[in-house]
């Protein structure tokens, strides 16, 4: 069914993930959109996206987006890689004059990037599992001649919504992961799970020590959907003409207290929070006063 949408330049951006991961999207969004006005989802209770089945995905995607259409956003962005692999298109499809933006592993600025044509891809199981992925895959590495290494990161997105950004353990997660491909001959790395931005010191480390110091480049593609929102919203010409300081308000089906304590140690922000029914259709369980 396809439903009607917002078009106010005044409305507010809705921008989604599994848990804590998007907000390293909604980092560069509020730096180069100011004066937008942006609602935050984390569906925690449900996350990791990254080992569920895409049905399940699916369901989970389509109950936020249509929760976000409710409290009136004029714009989307899926800050979730395998939420972006399994769901954009269906999102697209329902409602067609939504501007909606998602996330994908930055396979090509890594093409680009390389020296050696060997690029480390750290992403969730689902996502590199997604036909999105293979087909946007094979696709650059046929133009680019690229080789993509795909490495699947089991626990690794558990650990940061956890907000154990520097345990001995997340370390050693990070170091299964990434030392592999750097031996392999890889010479750049795309994250390809919007968590892991929160933790690139520690790709960094483990990447330089298993290079042993030659240079690592390391993508991260969060400003370049940032950048591609604006070109809707000016295209759509829904960019908000306010000049007064954007609003941030964030829900979640977790714990509001965790959402919170997320917000201020990787934002600097205390944003309100308010708890969502866990349950498919995404009902508040109370309203912001």
């Amino acid at each position: 069914m396809t439903e009607t949408t917002p078009t106010g330049a005044n409305a507010p951006v809705g921008v989604f993930d599994s848990g804590v991961g998007g907000l390293s999207v909604l980092r560069p969004i509020r730096a180069l959109l100011p004066h937008e006005d942006l609602l935050y989802f984390a569906d925690s209770a449900h996350a990791p996206y990254g080992g569920k089945s895409e049905a399940e995905v699916a369901a989970r995607a389509q109950a936020i987006a249509a929760f976000l259409l409710e409290q009136g956003v004029k714009a989307m962005v899926v800050a979730c890689n395998t939420a972006t692999a399994v769901a954009i298109d269906a999102i697209r499809k329902r409602y067609p004059s939504l501007p909606v933006v998602g996330v994908e592993p930055g396979l090509k600025p890594g093409a680009a990037a390389t020296r050696c044509g060997k690029v480390g891809v750290l992403a969730t199981e689902g996502t590199l599992a997604s036909q999105r992925f293979q087909a946007l895959r094979d696709q650059i590495a046929a133009a680019t001649g690229a080789q993509f290494l795909a490495m699947p990161c089991p626990g690794l997105a558990d650990q940061i919504e956890k907000g154990e950004l520097r345990s001995a353990a997340t370390a050693a997660l990070v170091a299964r992961f990434v030392t592999p491909l750097i031996r392999d001959g890889a010479d750049t790395l795309v994250l390809g799970c919007t968590h892991y931005p929160f933790i690139l010191p520690l790709i960094e480390e483990s990447a330089l020590a298993a290079a042993d110091g030659k240079d690592i480049t390391v993508i991260d593609t969060g400003t370049a959907v940032a950048r591609q929102l604006q070109r809707l919203l000016e295209q759509r010409a829904l960019l908000n003409a306010q000049t007064a300081p954007s609003a941030l308000a964030a829900f979640t089906t977790g714990n509001s207290a965790s959402l919170s304590r997320a917000c201020e140690r990787l934002l600097q922000l205390s944003p309100p929070v308010m708890k969502v029914d866990a349950q498919e259709n995404c009902q508040p369980e109370a309203k912001f006063v």
